[in-house]
């Protein structure tokens, strides 16, 4: 494991993400989208740093005791490392201190990775979108923790 310090996300780790979601999503958020989002209060973003380096992110919204999972994203070389496990213990940590009563999210069925990183947490799967993601299509899984 990797020692990854787990910050507010903030302006100077724009470029990186934004680069990340090119890297990692087919329909990523641009550079203003994500500037935009830092100014929602309802919006909570981390970014895992490591050497000076933006090495992922994560973000979600919260709204009346429920928060919504927007992306987790770390770059290939510091996968496998512990960045995703330290940004979702954030996002869940931020989520318990503004009391929000669960966490969802999606996720394809075919990502094993995140999945047994949800899993690992506890959340659980309560539903299914049928045809939520394109290039390729595929279902999406509901993923919850009830806090």
């Amino acid at each position: 494991m990797a020692d990854f310090t787990i910050v507010p996300m903030g302006t100077e780790h724009l470029d990186a993400v934004a680069l990340l979601e090119q890297l990692c999503f087919p329909h990523p958020w641009s550079r203003a989208s994500l500037e935009e989002v830092l100014k929602n209060p309802c919006a909570c973003f981390f970014a895992a740093e490591i050497d000076g380096k933006t090495a992922g992110y994560a973000g979600m919204h919260c709204a009346s005791g429920e928060c919504y999972v927007d992306n987790i994203a770390v770059f290939p070389e510091y996968r496998r490392m512990g960045a995703a496990s330290a940004l979702l213990h954030a996002l869940i940590g931020y989520a318990k201190q503004e009391s929000c009563e669960f966490i969802s999210l999606e996720v394809r069925p075919s990502n094993r990775a995140a999945r047994t990183l949800y899993e690992s947490f506890g959340f659980q799967q309560e539903g299914l979108r049928k045809r939520f993601y394109s290039s390729p299509t595929e279902d999406a899984l509901i993923l919850t923790l009830h806090l």
